[in-house]
């Protein structure tokens, strides 16, 4: 995480001197084509399909904060496993002669796949490692999850050579599982968008209202908030709260094994090692920008985040030649809130009820 934010840091010098140096009617060209209803449509679109990756990888995040009081530097390696284990499901039950049809089948089938088997992984985690160290500073979770990311990271690095999987670029025999509606572009209006983008924003959209429906409409989601709330109440009215922790812990590491699914597809994200750390840098800038363990926030910040990486994508794609400029802003998103609120936008002085 360091390297990338020193990496981003140190190239700003550069894009303030390309800034002072391009001619101001370069810019206002540039603006004019920005304003065009068709770019901003085509935009606002991929904002959209920025903004349900981030809410499907901070969502868990958000979870697991929200009542544990845990933050989970692991996370991002669960999102990678889940992608991993997501293509190779695809990849051996895809063939060539596979239809859209018979590759969606296998590919939900996949998700169920990764969502029970990441659970699970998540249980074995908060029960093995986790659980001993609640009556500890936070500093010792922080310290255990760092340490499981990097073991995680180095036995899933091993695995993909061994396998022959190349572990740096994006598995290119995951991302050929698509559907052929996902690799071809869509006509909305005067603009195009891939079918990829639209199924990423469906896919955020049941996300977060399966999400929200169980904290909300269903008894044990009741728990959940409750636990969340006042843990020793919750126990004091004959709720195992040590059982609900691993729940949601397990309910957490398989949201993120759910978004790393999908990211198998997106060329932008690939199946990949590095991918842990690429997708656990948003995670906490959305759930720190939102406000630590809030869904409402989460899903909020996600779009902010979203919107903004999209904008300043196409700037960078269309005038400004700064391959950080994405990033720099989303980190300007989190400086400006630290700095502003730092509790984030629906944050609260405490969360975490132990």
């Amino acid at each position: 995480m360091s390297a990338t934010l020193l990496a981003v840091l140190s190239a700003v010098p550069a894009l303030l001197g390309e800034l002072v140096t391009l001619p101001l009617v370069s810019y206002i060209d540039t603006l004019g084509q920005f304003l065009r209803p068709s770019t901003l449509v085509g935009v606002f679109v991929r904002g959209l399909s920025k903004s349900a990756i981030y809410v499907m990888i901070a969502s868990g995040l958000t979870l697991v904060f929200g009542l544990m009081g845990v933050l989970n530097f692991a996370h991002g390696s669960l999102t990678m496993i889940g992608a991993y284990l997501g293509g190779l499901i695809m990849v051996l039950a895809v063939t060539g002669a596979s239809g859209t049809v018979q590759r969606f089948a296998v590919f939900f089938v996949a998700v169920l796949v990764v969502f029970g088997a990441l659970s699970a992984l998540g249980g074995v985690v908060e029960v093995g490692l986790i659980r001993p160290l609640y009556d500890r500073p936070p500093i010792y979770q922080i310290l255990l999850t760092f340490g499981v990311t990097l073991v995680l990271d180095e036995l899933v690095r091993i695995v993909t050579l061994f396998y022959g999987i190349q572990p740096i670029s994006e598995w290119q025999a995951a991302l050929g599982t698509k559907p052929e509606p996902l690799t071809a572009t869509i006509e909305l209006g005067s603009t195009t968008v891939s079918g990829l983008a639209l199924f990423e924003i469906l896919f955020g959209v049941l996300t977060v209202a399966a999400v929200w429906a169980f904290l909300t409409r269903t008894r044990y989601g009741l728990v959940v908030r409750a636990g969340s709330e006042d843990s020793e109440m919750t126990e004091a009215l004959g709720i195992d709260v040590r059982r609900v922790f691993t729940t949601v812990f397990a309910l957490g590491t398989g949201i993120a094994g759910i978004a790393g699914a999908l990211l198998m597809w997106d060329p932008v994200w690939g199946a990949s090692v590095p991918l842990a750390a690429e997708t656990l840098l948003p995670a906490f800038v959305v759930v720190i920008v939102g406000g630590l363990g809030t869904f409402r926030g989460t899903v909020v910040a996600a779009l902010i985040v979203g919107m903004v990486d999209a904008v300043t994508t196409w700037w960078f794609v269309n005038a400004v030649e700064f391959t950080g400029l994405p990033e720099m802003f989303i980190f300007l998103i989190l400086v400006v809130t630290l700095i502003v609120r730092p509790q984030g936008l629906f944050g609260v002085a405490e969360v975490g009820g132990h």
